[in-house]
């Protein structure tokens, strides 16, 4: 097996907090397997003292809302769900991304054709 690569740590805080949202979008979960999908896509293994608070960020933002659940012979876990707002913003992310990572992409390379922008901030 492949083991993944190890990602500067500026890269990943700049996509963490779209890819938590876009996980979630997929449908109601927990912070574990968001955990697990994230390193699933490659992106490593993202700590619990990063990954809580970010959800609850989102939640106190209005992008996330969260009920408690009695575990089958466990603890109890907390799930997310988007709200609204979230659906919203994750539709924005993924509208913007492509053209984010293209300017990206050319301003690594060196080349100096600029992608069209959407004109809206980040």
């Amino acid at each position: 097996m492949t083991e993944s690569p190890t990602w500067p740590s500026e890269w990943l805080r700049g996509v963490l907090g779209p890819a938590v949202l876009s996980i979630v979008a997929d449908g109601e979960t927990y912070g574990y397997l968001v955990a697990q999908r994230l390193a699933e896509a490659g992106l490593g293994v993202v700590k619990g003292g990063t990954l809580y608070p970010l959800l609850t960020r989102y939640e106190t933002d209005g992008l996330l809302q969260s009920t408690w659940r009695e575990g089958e012979g466990g603890p109890g876990r907390k799930y997310f769900a988007l709200t609204p707002a979230g659906r919203t913003e994750v539709e924005r992310i993924r509208r913007d991304w492509q053209l984010f990572a293209t300017a990206a992409g050319t301003a690594i390379a060196g080349t100096t054709s600029p992608p069209t922008t959407t004109g809206e901030g980040p």
